[in-house]
């Protein structure tokens, strides 16, 4: 094992720093350093030789030239077991450096920062830590690298127990790190170009909206008990940023999350998001809603997405369209749910939603992150715009049939084709103007769907109205949707025979509306 003898110490996150200056001094390493560092170790009485010194040359550019030097990178990238190296370094006077404890300028908190300008961040785009990072990395052989504080520990740990030395495996490992900090330094920066502007009035060419190459910088927020399934391991990741929508949600009470909550989370949360700001609940069961209720207040909405399917809500998931008010926590406590998500929640609220034991009570971020749709397949990745579409006034959308929708039916059928666009394909829902009456998810023929919705609804289906994500093949579903007691239908229409299925629907005097645009989910 080598022993390290000479350290170049440059950070910006200072924690942890003297602490791992105070390690190297005891086994007498002489560190090199640059601008803040070399000030806070010299402040803190650590021996501590500033780069411009060591290489005789001086800081430039404001500092944005400090480090871009052959006496330092080639003393980080110099194998020691090769001969040849070893003559060219000592023909140049370049000594090896052995330790490299570098982490970047703080690109992502300088970028996102509210009333950040495009200068702030590219300024805070760093050049010279990256390259060492990289060169060191690359030289795990012979150079530690470290760039995570949460590491000084076990590496200090370590140099204590191996009077200096650093074992190979611990280099690799660092080195593992090292490679992944740059990798999603990088695309973080990548990421935010794509979507930035600088100042000035030169037209600036859009990026595509599907680049020639994607990078996905995620940081993990935390493992999980498991998958899917037990037997699978799972994690849950966040996007740079402000914390976003449920990956970025703060839990305020319950148990820990599992992968099927989060999944399921995401459903409640994107049906109450399209309500947003209204008293709207939804009860999500296995990623499809088995409820919903848009009442006068979050209790009666609560009682109306309850009572579209009392059995399947049972264990299930709950998504709040507005902040939680005690009565509405107090209606979810009567009941077993597995978790709750929300803008907000009143004091009392809360308190009552703790009393639950188990209940998962999240808050929600706010929107923002990628707007990408991203679906893995073996081998890569299907991307997407998200299905963000709205149609803002049903009322503006091509009847079809000879009956035109009445006031109620109208709003009704508003409400269906919101909700159906969250239910898995094939999707038909039955509604009224607030409730969720019966809905049939996922199957490979619409025709039983529209049987399914009507054999599993436990409310009375008279009066309402069909959703339908995607058209109509044939009528056979018409046929159905109008025999279980359904008198207006909206779907998008473009089916190869939607002369035959208009006919159905006057045949049963239905009011129907074409919207021209299609909700699959898979």
């Amino acid at each position: 094992m080598p022993r390290i003898r000479r350290a170049l110490v440059s950070v910006s996150d200072k924690a942890g720093l003297i602490e791992l200056a105070t390690a190297l001094r005891r086994h007498r390493v002489e560190i090199l350093s640059t601008g803040g560092t070399a000030k806070a170790l010299a402040a803190a009485g650590i021996p501590v030789v500033q780069v411009s010194d060591y290489t005789g040359q001086p800081e430039i550019l404001e500092g944005r030239v400090k480090t871009l030097v052959p006496k330092i990178h080639g003393g980080i990238l110099g194998r020691r077991g090769l001969p040849g190296h070893r003559r060219e370094m000592k023909k140049h006077g370049i000594p090896p450096i052995d330790l490299v404890a570098v982490n970047l300028y703080p690109f992502e908190s300088a970028a996102f920062r509210p009333g950040a300008t495009f200068e702030d961040a590219i300024e805070n785009i760093d050049i010279g830590g990256p390259t060492m990072v990289r060169a060191a990395a690359k030289n795990f052989t012979d150079v530690t690298v470290v760039v995570n504080p949460a590491d000084y520990p076990a590496l200090i740990a370590e140099l204590d127990a191996n009077r200096g030395e650093i074992a190979p495996a611990t280099n690799f490992a660092l080195a593992r790190k090292a490679f992944a900090h740059t990798a999603y330094y990088d695309s973080v920066i990548a990421g935010w170009l794509a979507g930035a502007r600088p100042a000035g009035k030169e037209p600036i060419p859009k990026p595509p909206a599907h680049p020639a190459t994607l990078a996905l910088p995620l940081l993990k927020v935390q493992d999980l008990r498991y998958g899917e399934n037990p037997h699978q391991t799972a994690a849950l990741y966040r996007e740079p940023g402000p914390p976003a929508g449920v990956a970025g949600a703060t839990q305020l009470g319950g148990k820990e999350l599992s992968f099927n909550n989060l999944l399921d989370l995401e459903a409640a949360w994107a049906a109450a998001r399209d309500f947003s700001g209204r008293p709207f609940v939804v009860i999500v069961k296995h990623n499809n809603p088995c409820g919903a209720g848009l009442g006068k207040d979050g209790a009666q909405a609560f009682e109306l997405a309850l009572a579209g399917d009392p059995v399947s809500a049972f264990g299930g998931v709950i998504g709040v369209g507005r902040l939680v008010n005690p009565a509405l926590a107090q209606k979810i406590t009567e009941s077993f749910f597995e978790a709750v998500i929300a803008p907000g929640y009143a004091p009392k609220a809360l308190d009552l939603l703790r009393s639950k034991k188990g209940l998962r009570i999240l808050q929600a971020a706010a929107p923002g992150g990628r707007r990408d749709d991203l679906k893995r397949i073996e081998g890569g990745y299907l991307v997407q715009d998200p299905d963000s579409i709205q149609i803002r006034d049903v009322r503006k959308l091509p009847v079809v049939t000879r009956r035109k929708p009445s006031a109620t039916e109208y709003r009704a059928l508003e409400f269906a084709w919101r909700l159906v666009r969250h239910v898995k394909s094939n999707a038909i829902v039955f509604t009224s103007d607030h409730q969720l009456a019966g809905i049939g998810a996922g199957q490979m023929s619409r025709v039983d769907s529209c049987r399914i919705a009507a054999m599993k609804a436990v409310l009375p289906l008279k009066g309402t109205v069909v959703g339908s994500d995607a058209f109509f093949p044939f009528r056979d579903g018409l046929d159905h949707v109008a025999a279980a007691g359904a008198t207006a239908v909206i779907q998008p229409g473009g089916s190869l025979r939607d002369k035959e299925v208009i006919e159905a629907a006057d045949e049963h005097g239905l009011a129907m509306v074409f919207t021209g645009v299609r909700h699959f989910k898979h």
